[in-house]
């Protein structure tokens, strides 16, 4: 199959998220989440007016004042230095991942561009490079979790990216705005959250894209349990794992898929599944391989 062209279009624009909002809640949440006797604090008081930890709790586990910290849980982390985000990160036993998005809001880095006005460009030895992977689904992902490009295999796994209009095919606006990808996905809720985390991380990056902020306007609109998934404000990065899948043609598939940034532009990912060898799995999707574009066509969700 020979993938559309990776340009999107401008979209509509949304007003900027709010950094000191964003940090100001994720601290809060972080927090929350914490009680002392799993930080191995006594916990004097029999009625605590907040979930998790008390902000002096926290100030004291990361060795600085209540009022410092305070400051920056208010939103107000333009003067915070590094080592102080790390003892911040490590008193709220913040993951990798957390730790960088953290550092973004308090600390955002100045980008010459804004995020939204740039083309999503594959370069064409990318595209050449998953049409030649045989029997694997393959597709690049942009900003936004937008689908830039894939290959054959991964329309029949998927469904017709070709018949989608561009400003659709984004995984978020598919995992939660599209029923049949509900039905795709036997394990549909954690996709859902891996898509949430992966635009909270990206709203850390880049608070000022205008289409990041229309797309969360957008599905906050639309979808209640994107709502209740975006105020947890959780992180995390795509790296690896098995995703089972209910296709419409050959059945249930568990396939372990592996994701890898690609160098020279940092917002793209080339994500690629495969099944174990000899597996049920590795059987249905060599018929699906078999069958090419009437696959495509037949098993379009």
């Amino acid at each position: 199959m020979e993938p559309e062209p990776s340009q999107q279009p401008a979209g509509a624009a949304g007003p900027p998220l709010d950094r000191r909002a964003e940090l100001s809640e994720f601290l809060r949440t972080r927090r929350a989440r914490l009680k002392p006797e799993d930080v191995g604090m006594p916990d004097f008081g029999r009625h605590r007016r907040v979930p998790g930890l008390r902000r002096e709790e926290l100030a004291q586990l990361a060795g600085v004042s209540v009022a410092y910290y305070t400051r920056l849980e208010q939103g107000n982390g333009q003067n915070v230095s590094a080592e102080v985000l790390g003892a911040i990160s490590r008193a709220l036993r913040l993951s990798d991942a957390e730790h960088a998005h953290l550092t973004h809001l308090a600390k955002p880095k100045q980008h010459k561009k804004k995020q939204g006005a740039r083309p999503q460009q594959v370069r064409g030895a990318l595209r050449q490079l998953i049409d030649t992977l045989d029997g694997v689904p393959a597709y690049i992902t942009g900003r936004r979790t937008d689908v830039l490009v894939w290959n054959q295999m991964a329309a029949a796994v998927f469904g017709d990216w070709s018949e989608v209009p561009p400003q659709d095919r984004n995984w978020a606006r598919m995992v939660f705005l599209k029923p049949e990808y509900q039905e795709l996905f036997v394990e549909w809720e954690q996709k859902a959250i891996d898509i949430v985390c992966m635009l909270r991380m990206e709203a850390g990056c880049y608070p000022d894209d205008p289409r990041l902020s229309a797309l969360v306007g957008e599905l906050s609109v639309k979808s209640e349990e994107f709502r209740r998934l975006w105020a947890t404000h959780d992180v995390k990065e795509k790296t690896y794992g098995v995703k089972r899948l209910r296709h419409p043609l050959v059945g249930d598939l568990a396939l372990q898929f592996e994701s890898f940034q690609l160098t020279g532009d940092s917002d793209q990912m080339l994500i690629t599944y495969h099944a174990e060898p000899g597996s049920p799995s590795a059987e249905a999707l060599r018929l699906l391989g078999s069958w090419g574009r009437d696959a495509t066509r037949a098993g379009a969700v």
